[in-house]
């Protein structure tokens, strides 16, 4: 062996020499706990209990409590329409016209012949009256009178049946003209100026947007629970609060399709806010209860189970024990405990996605 190959020997056996010296002083320095592990220091908080509404999410639909679907009373091509979606119109104010032609003709040729009819009456009128004086001077006989008598009642007959024919006549033209019955703001106009319409067809809507109230339906296994005044949250899809209001009607009856109860619940925001027909999440406070409550951030989740940890001491020492827990109404930023906890339990809530069961902690705080 050359004297080159003797020193890499040396020099190789010097550092395995080396190796061994530092792995028996890294496992001398290293803390021993139960499980061979380094304590973590965490947050704690003390578990308490706090009042937590009980409430239920459905959802509810906006309504108007002044809302009407416009449709002809007759038949014909729209003329004009003189206002657009969104206008806000006022009581009586024209909204559409229907041709009204041909039923302008038809009025005209019945007040034609209603003053026709009334010549001839007021002609009987006249002559009953002279029959009368004759009869009464002898000068005719009764059968005479009594004739004119006949040929007055039916004249008088005739006149106001064409009298009558005519004001129906004249009324069905006004609905040739489509007029706002309330103030309001115009909805969606899906007619056009030329399109034939009769009573089967909408031309718009009509909506107070300053009147609405919340339309929610109960289910019936709640019917118990429902009463005036419960306090109603309106939110968006994203949880945002659009307003506070109360219970201040509930249905005598139950929905035969839904199964469930219809109560409302007025609304009194803006139209930028909330708007006839909109579609938001009512939650329903039943009652309030005192529930153990945690913050969000001291839940953890695997495999759809929420958990949290719980410091435990043993033998001097504190361990984080993994607890299984049912979540109730969040609080805030904190969640509520159906079960699981118990007030005066420390939970972690802090370095909880470190932690596994039974690792030693060193709890602060709580």
């Amino acid at each position: 062996m050359t004297r080159n190959s003797v020193r890499w020997w040396q020099n190789f056996g010097i550092f395995l020499l080396g190796l061994a010296v530092v792995g028996c002083q890294n496992k001398q320095a290293a803390p021993v706990g139960a499980s061979g592990m380094q304590a973590l220091p965490v947050q704690t908080i003390t578990v308490a209990l706090a009042p937590v509404p009980q409430t239920s999410e459905y959802v509810s639909t906006i309504k108007s409590r002044k809302s009407a679907t416009l449709q002809p009373q007759v038949s014909g091509n729209l003329t004009q329409i003189l206002v657009q979606s969104g206008d806000h119109v006022r009581a009586g104010q024209t909204l559409m016209t229907i041709d009204p032609r041909q039923q302008q003709s038809t009025v005209a040729s019945q007040t034609a012949t209603a003053r026709q009819k009334k010549s001839v009456f007021d002609f009987h009128t006249i002559e009953l009256d002279r029959q009368r004086k004759l009869f009464e001077a002898g000068v005719t006989s009764r059968d005479a009178f009594q004739q004119e008598e006949h040929a007055f009642e039916n004249a008088k007959a005739d006149y106001e049946a064409s009298e009558e024919t005519r004001k129906a006549s004249q009324q069905l033209l006004d609905y040739y003209t489509i007029r706002a019955a309330f103030d309001g703001v115009i909805g969606d106009i899906p007619v056009h100026v030329g399109d034939y319409v009769s009573a089967s067809t909408i031309l718009t809507t009509l909506d107070v947007n300053n009147d609405l109230e919340a339309y929610i339906y109960v289910p019936t296994e709640r019917s118990a629970d429902v009463r005036m005044g419960l306090n109603v949250d309106l939110t968006d899809n994203t949880g945002k609060l659009l307003e506070k209001t109360k219970i201040d009607f509930i249905s005598p009856q139950v929905d035969g399709n839904l199964q469930a109860i219809l109560v409302k619940a007025p609304v009194h925001s803006t139209p930028d806010i909330l708007r006839n027909a909109q579609l938001v999440k009512a939650r329903v406070t039943w009652s309030t209860k005192s529930m153990p409550v945690v913050p969000v951030l001291a839940i953890s989740r695997q495999g759809g189970q929420s958990f949290v940890f719980v410091t435990q001491q043993q033998d001097g020492k504190f361990f984080a024990r993994q607890v299984p827990v049912t979540l109730g109404d969040t609080v805030d930023n904190a969640y509520s405990i159906a079960s699981g906890l118990n007030p005066g339990d420390r939970v972690v809530v802090s370095g909880t996605q470190f932690l596994v069961n039974n690792m030693p902690v060193m709890p602060m705080g709580g």
